[in-house]
């Protein structure tokens, strides 16, 4: 049975990998392969669809292979040139502010905000709604994530 707790533990496990693989890009180190641990173990690829909108991607909005995901982490894959690298941004800090979260058995769906916390101190607020199985292990894996810039008053 997932609980909040263990999508709470999840998003804390994503936010950690995001500033990993920012500190690793800036000092050096294996960003790409921090990256490719980050998504084989935080998501579901190759054990099921797996549904993915990055926030940053508008050419090829759809992530569906392994391969499309790191692109959009890490861009060192050539998969989608419009891609720049959004984790490796330089960002120290991620935290989540849950609208909601709604567990049932072995999934979960939360959606809210998360926010991106830059070198120099800025916080970037995206919404997001991710979407999560249990493996067979007992981890949690995305299946769904979707995470978009907030709408602009004009």
């Amino acid at each position: 049975m997932v609980t909040v707790a263990d999508v709470e533990g999840a998003q804390h496990a994503w936010g950690e990998g995001i500033v990993a693989i920012s500190t690793a890009h800036n000092s050096g180190g294996d960003y790409v392969e921090i990256a490719r641990t980050h998504v084989e173990t935080l998501y579901a690829y190759g054990l099921t669809p797996v549904l993915f909108k990055p926030t940053l991607a508008a050419i090829e909005p759809f992530r569906p292979t392994f391969d499309g995901a790191l692109s959009y982490f890490v861009a060192s894959n050539n998969v989608c040139p419009e891609d720049k690298g959004f984790a490796i941004k330089g960002w120290t800090n991620v935290r989540f502010e849950n609208t909601d979260i709604i567990v049932q058995e072995t999934t979960a769906l939360a959606m809210g905000n998360y926010y991106f916390t830059s070198s120099d101190g800025d916080e970037v607020k995206v919404e997001y709604t991710f979407g999560y199985i249990v493996d067979s292990s007992g981890n949690l894996r995305i299946q769904l994530h979707h995470s978009s810039m907030p709408a602009k008053n004009d």
